[in-house]
C-alpha cells in the first residue's frame, strides 16, 4: 500500500501556460470591474433589482481580490502562494454568496417557470462548493509548506 509521500502530485501545467492564465484573469478581472460599475453597469441586467446595492461592494471587493491575486500569482507562482490565494479569494466569494442568498437581488417577473428557486439551489451549491475548495486549498497549503525540523 503507498503512503502518503508515495503519492505523486498532480502535474501543473507549465510556468508559460500559468503565467498566461494569470494575466488572462487580470484581464477579465479589470473589464468585469469596469462593466459592473461603469459601463454598461449592473443596472441594465433586468433581472436584478435595486437591492444589488447591498451586495456591490462585495461583488466589488471580490473582483479586486481576485485582480490582486493574480497580479501576485504573476510574481510569485508558487503551489504555497497559490493555495493561499484561492484561500483569500473563495472566501471572500462565499462571502458574496451568502450575502446575495440574504438580500436575494433577483426579480424574475411573471416568468412560469421558478427561477428564483433555480437561483437559491445554484447560490446553495456554489457556497458549499466554495466550502469545500477552501479545506482542499488548507490541505494542500499545509502539505506544501516544508516542515522546519
Amino acid at each position: 500500500m503507498a503512503s502518503a509521500t508515495d503519492v505523486k502530485r498532480a502535474k501543473r501545467p507549465s510556468a508559460a501556460a500559468r503565467r498566461t492564465g494569470y494575466v488572462f484573469g487580470v484581464l477579465v478581472n479589470g473589464a468585469l470591474l469596469y462593466a459592473v460599475n461603469v459601463w454598461p453597469g449592473w443596472d441594465v441586467l433586468p433581472f436584478l433589482t435595486d437591492d444589488f446595492t447591498q451586495v456591490l461592494g462585495l461583488v466589488n471587493a471580490s473582483i479586486v481580490v481576485s485582480l490582486v491575486a493574480n497580479f501576485v500569482y504573476l510574481a510569485r507562482d508558487t503551489r504555497a502562494v497559490k493555495a493561499l490565494g484561492d484561500i483569500v479569494t473563495t472566501g471572500v466569494a462565499i462571502a458574496v454568496g451568502v450575502r446575495m442568498w440574504q438580500v436575494f437581488p433577483f426579480d424574475f417577473g411573471e416568468a412560469t417557470f421558478d427561477w428564483e428557486l433555480v437561483v437559491r439551489i445554484l447560490l446553495a451549491v456554489g457556497i458549499v462548493g466554495m466550502a469545500i475548495a477552501i479545506v482542499v486549498n488548507i490541505v494542500s497549503l499545509v502539505t506544501d509548506t516544508p516542515s522546519r525540523s
